[in-house]
């Protein structure tokens, strides 16, 4: 696979100060974050009419993906009946079914999905969803086994450390313990697109995340449950009578507080977040009031509901004035030590039919070609059983999904399963090595999403590492693609 040369330039610095938490009464951050300045740097523009958003779905805990994504061409077959032994999955079994196979065939090589998939597997079939393999956090490029027995290549600080990796996946920065994400670096260059200020490029439904931290922006939380009648600050109980009075009073104190000038940094920047996540709730709140009930049913569970909310959010994007959004949502629970395939086949399907449903309401709303939709997790699992269950490794399978998405395609490496003869297996439980960075997959995204290629280098700092360094001062062309994952 040929890959083109990214630029390489200025490091620029982060400098982080302590978080100072929040008060009760926000419906979002207060979060100092990190307060040094970005310098100023070109960007492209494109036509301000032109929305695109992302939606990055954490699966935390650290999924099995090789339960998820299967070989099926005998060999390969085998090698993996053999590693996983009593957490392989049957793909002869027909009552009920285990595996479901999709529509691919590359030089021979076939793959089937876990069958609580069916609904990924339609998608996939369709052109609508797509895999990355044996994908994971590096700081350079490791060739195999040799040199990471060697030592002689950087890794990521606390591998197999769930807040390391969950960290790292994040902010793309696996050498250090970083408070900027990704999304946040991508709202640092990009904000301006948008024609609100005081509406936020990323917008949360798990609370406060590194994902989308930046320098300057940071997200903005709504829940599932965000209505423009409850969106903003919290009220009285009901029992203090005349409540309307009371929060007239309470929010012109809290008004006059945020307002005043502040000679301490931090007293100016807490009064200054509050203010705009204050003018932030009444944006929200007329524009929530515009959301026209969907007709795709979602299912009762919290992954749906979420992103139904991200559909309507998405639906009311003109009352918002904006052209790039970014989401963020968790599902937790998949650290599967013990019960891997029991709690598989609860969980599987709830993220293969939420994403189904959120599919179709895109549709729905005619925003099926301007969202991206990506998973990520801690890391992947041993390819053998402690039992029962499996333990901490490295790379793994994701799903991308949307419109632009190249879609029926597995992109990257599908790693050999066997434990013998296979170097990229570092050890006899069957940690696989990655053969795709994040800093590779996140790059074909910031592209799409707008970044000039000049900017990848602070969305990505690492991101020359994986190309050659000769001519590394050249960008790479608005093309580039060398994972292909978009037309």
């Amino acid at each position: 696979m040929s890959k083109r040369k990214i630029s390489r330039r200025s490091f620029l610095g982060e400098a982080s100060c302590a978080a100072i938490g929040s008060t009760a009464f926000l419906s979002s951050f207060l979060n100092l974050g990190m307060i040094n300045t970005l310098s100023a740097r070109p960007h492209i523009i494109s036509n301000t009419n032109d929305y695109k958003a992302m939606v990055c779905i954490l699966l935390a805990g650290g999924a099995d993906t090789y339960n998820v994504l299967v070989p099926t061409e005998n060999t390969e077959y085998a090698d993996y009946q053999t590693t996983r032994g009593d957490l392989a999955l049957d793909k002869d079994a027909t009552d009920p079914a285990q595996l479901i196979d999709l529509d691919y065939e590359d030089n021979g090589r076939t793959f089937a999905v876990h069958a609580g998939m069916d609904k990924v597997r339609d998608m996939f079939d369709d052109g609508n969803l797509s895999f990355l393999a044996n994908i994971g956090t590096l700081v350079e490029p490791i060739a195999n086994k040799t040199e990471f027995d060697a030592g002689i290549k950087k890794l990521p600080l606390g591998l197999y450390s769930h807040s390391d990796q969950i960290m790292h996946w994040q902010t793309s920065v696996p050498q250090s313990r970083s408070a900027v994400g990704v999304g946040g670096r991508m709202a640092d260059i990009l904000n301006d697109m948008n024609t609100i200020s005081n509406v936020s490029m990323n917008i949360s439904l798990a609370g406060k995340n590194r994902f989308q931290t930046g320098n300057q922006y940071q997200e903005y939380s709504i829940s599932r449950n965000t209505t423009a009648a409850n969106i903003g600050l919290d009220g009285f109980p009901s029992y203090w009578g005349d409540s309307g009075i009371l929060n007239d009073a309470k929010n012109n104190a809290i008004s006059n507080m945020v307002e005043q000038e502040y000679s301490n940094i931090f007293e100016q920047t807490i009064g200054s977040l509050t203010k705009q996540t204050g003018d932030s709730i009444e944006i929200f709140e007329a524009a929530f009031a515009n959301i026209v009930p969907l007709n795709t049913t979602f299912s009762d569970n919290n992954l749906s509901n979420d992103l139904k909310k991200i559909a309507e959010t998405i639906s009311v994007k003109s009352h918002l004035g904006v052209n790039r959004q970014i989401f963020f949502v968790t599902i937790g629970g998949w650290d599967h030590h013990d019960n891997v395939l029991g709690n598989q086949n609860v969980m599987l399907p709830i993220v293969s039919n939420a994403l189904s449903e959120f599919n179709d309401a895109l549709t729905e709303i005619g925003m099926h070609n301007d969202v991206v939709t990506f998973t990520i997790s801690d890391f992947a699992r041993t390819l053998t059983s402690n039992g029962n269950g499996s333990d901490h490794a490295w790379g793994g399978n994701q799903m991308i999904m949307g419109g632009p998405v190249n879609g029926g395609q597995i992109f990257g490496e599908f790693p050999s399963l066997a434990l013998e003869g296979n170097d990229f297996n570092l050890s006899n439980r069957g940690r696989i090595l990655p053969t795709t960075s994040v800093d590779e997959f996140y790059a074909e995204i910031a592209l799409w999403f707008g970044v000039s290629p000049n900017d990848l280098d602070y969305i990505l700092p690492n991101l020359c590492n994986f190309y050659s360094s000769s001519n590394c001062t050249q960008p790479p062309s608005m093309d580039y693609s060398p994972l292909g994952m978009f037309a």
